[in-house]
């Protein structure tokens, strides 16, 4: 066998080791072809390298890094300060513990480790051997071990931890890690973007759940396992809504009191929706190569309920921890969130299958049909990146105008400062869309006129700024009050309102009447609409968004077959501020913009307003709290194959794939 020598540090040549004679005396029977790298460094070096690719922040004695290849075995680092501090202390010389380090270093490479008790036993048998032939003593007889608190391989400590960490099944340690992995599982989505987090949070709370299975539990004990990720993760997404209690003091007063019963019923809802999945493989499915479809099926089955049960909150489907990267995201045009879900969620309980079992051929064909599917979306998604990137059907140049005013700015304590706030609201908003030169047409967000309106009602704001304008305001009719937006011609002559048809209970409407105490009292709008305005000779279409509509898939589709040019969303994240909810709404609309291969002019209060291209790229944006205007054009409008088969079609064919698939299996099994 080739040994090659780098001296990165020249401390090491004053030793005179032969370096190929123990190389060799590892891999005696190996091709003589065969390559192997010995790098001689310091700890300065297999720190950085022990940082980045193991991630423990302090020095080693020595490093393996595989190739996986017959002839190319791979390369070994090795640290003269470790070995010689080591040395020192074992009363042995250097030049005998560096050999100990490059046969430790070999087998590595040839495949061995140290994580598991028994493979332990076998490798550091071979090193006795091997050592013992080039005449030196046995290195375990003293009190020091190799890497004893892990593996030397990169990536060896997190997996030697979990090997050698002992959790019973059912125990207090199952419910406390549980609870931990909940929280973790809630890293994959904005702003934190950590999505392998949520995937190892997911397959982790699989396997603990999986092996302590039992058919003859009931339900509720199976719910009670599972709780504890279920809980932690529902509120660790969604805690960020009882935020909006504080922003305005005086309704923090009257709203406290609501935190902990509101923190409280996240946890349990949360809790009992997100249990689904694991409630049924613990105690309808326990066939491990049946597992994997029914998960997936039934947590994309969940996610379709969460359009519309309780009034519907389908937040953060497992498709957005993507977002970060684009080719995959796009399969949404495809797919769909639920699609798209369904894939990720059926591949990462493959791999904990396949793990557990890989001699099982179902479960390599479960991994081949996920990785396929994702392939598949991933060469369709680049296809929507291409197709969304043609500069086609572009909109009119569009000014979106941001307030950034906080709650408590807008609040007021009698009618005559009311009076005046709004009067002085008008005023900056006038001067926030003013500017150099005129755009075709300016976007105000939800509820920024600060005036209840009615249709007759001639706006002065229009007036003023000469242009035609789209806004958010209270209006009011026989029915009541809505949460409307207006279309304003030049003149502030109301031309069109659009009143947002699912409000937000609690916020905006008493689902238990006034047993909770609520803001408002809205009324609904009469659903989707597409509208169109004549601008420079040309037709744009549009459909209108307020606030959190936008996260429903096909809510805003109208059964008219015609052509939209985009969609307008306006919305006050004000209650929210900087925290995950606001980062995580914006996510939301990107998503809705791929599945529908429509671009999106949102425009928000205080942040986040953009402009977003059909396949999800944020072409321009504000940030949270910034006053200003942003300016700009959207294009690429296209109809995409989600928008031609739409949710429920998508719920159908996932269900019927998944049910005829298993069918399959199990009649080939029988």
């Amino acid at each position: 066998m080739k040994v090659f020598i780098s001296y990165n540090d020249n401390r090491w040549k004053k030793y005179h080791i032969d370096f190929a004679e123990i190389a060799n005396a590892v891999v005696e029977h190996t091709n003589k072809n065969a390559e192997v790298s010995i790098v001689l460094t310091n700890d300065t070096e297999i720190h950085e390298l022990n940082k980045k690719y193991r991630n423990i922040d302090k020095p080693t004695n020595v490093l393996s890094f595989e190739l996986d290849d017959d002839i190319l075995l791979g390369d070994i680092y090795i640290s003269l300060d470790t070995v010689f501090r080591e040395a020192d202390e074992l009363g042995i010389s250097v030049e005998d513990h560096t050999a100990h380090m490059v046969v430790h270093g070999v087998l590595h490479l040839l495949g061995y480790d140290h994580i598991k008790d028994e493979d332990a036993i076998v490798m550091e048998s071979k090193e006795i051997k091997v050592l013992k032939k080039l005449g030196i003593k046995n290195p375990y007889e003293s009190e020091l071990n190799i890497c004893c608190d892990s593996s030397c391989c990169p990536g060896g400590r997190l997996l030697s931890w979990l090997k050698k960490l002992k959790i019973r099944k059912n125990s207090l340690e199952q419910y406390i890690l549980l609870f931990l992995l909940g929280g973790i599982a809630s890293l994959g989505f904005a702003p934190f973007y950590m999505w392998w987090a949520t995937v190892i949070a997911i397959a982790c709370a699989y396997k603990l759940i999986v092996r302590s299975a039992n058919k003859s539990d009931g339900l509720f004990k199976c719910f009670l396992r599972v709780l504890p990720f279920s809980a932690t993760y529902a509120v660790s997404m969604f805690w960020w809504v009882l935020h909006s209690i504080y922003v305005v003091p005086e309704l923090a007063t009257q709203f406290a009191i609501w935190t902990a019963p509101g923190i409280l019923s996240i946890a349990l809802v949360g809790g009992f929706v997100f249990s689904i999945p694991f409630v049924v493989i613990s105690r309808m499915c326990t066939v491990p190569a049946y597992r994997p479809i029914f998960f997936a099926a039934t947590w994309t089955f969940v996610l379709w309920l969460r359009e519309w049960l309780f009034t519907g909150f389908p937040w953060n489907p497992i498709a957005n921890i993507t977002m970060t990267l684009p080719v995959l995201a796009n399969s949404m045009s495809v797919f769909g969130a639920l699609g798209l879900s369904f894939i990720i969620i059926g591949l990462t309980a493959t791999i904990v299958e396949l793990l557990s079992d890989k001699k099982s051929k179902i479960n390599w064909l479960n991994f081949l049909i996920f990785i396929m599917l994702g392939v598949i979306g991933s060469m369709l998604g680049y296809r929507n990146i291409q197709i969304a990137q043609k500069e086609e059907n572009i909109s009119p140049v569009i000014r979106v105008v941001q307030p950034a005013q906080s709650a408590v700015q807008k609040a007021s304590h009698s009618r005559a400062e009311a009076l005046k706030n709004a009067e002085e609201n008008i005023k900056n908003l006038i001067l926030l869309a003013v500017a150099p030169y005129k755009p075709d047409l300016i976007i105000f967000p939800e509820t920024s006129y600060p005036f209840v309106v009615v249709r007759d009602d001639v706006l002065p704001i229009a007036d003023a700024i000469q242009a035609k304008v789209l806004i958010g305001a209270t209006s009011y009719d026989e029915k009541g009050l809505h949460n409307s937006m207006l279309i304003l011609s030049p003149d502030g002559v109301i031309q069109n309102i659009y009143s947002k048809s699912h409000l937000v209970p609690f916020g905006e409407y008493r689902p238990f009447g006034d047993l909770i105490p609520t803001p408002g009292q809205l009324v609904a709008g009469n659903g989707p609409e597409i509208f169109t305005l004549k601008i420079n000779e040309k037709d744009f279409s549009f459909i209108p968004a307020i606030c959190y509509e936008i996260i429903f898939s096909d809510s805003l589709q109208p059964q008219e077959n015609m052509h939209i040019d985009a969609i307008v969303n306006i919305t006050n994240d004000t209650w929210f501020g900087k925290t995950p909810g606001t980062y995580q709404h914006l996510d939301m609309v990107r998503r809705y913009a791929i599945e529908s291969g429509l671009p999106i002019i949102r425009a928000n209060y205080s942040g986040i307003s953009a402009f977003i291209s059909s396949d999800g790229e944020i072409i321009s944006y504000l940030p949270i709290g910034q006053v200003g205007h942003l300016d700009g054009f959207v294009w690429g409008a296209h109809k995409t194959l989600y928008r031609t088969v739409g949710r429920d079609g998508w719920m159908i064919i996932i269900l019927a794939f998944s049910i005829i698939y298993v069918a399959i299996l199990d009649k080939r099994r029988k």
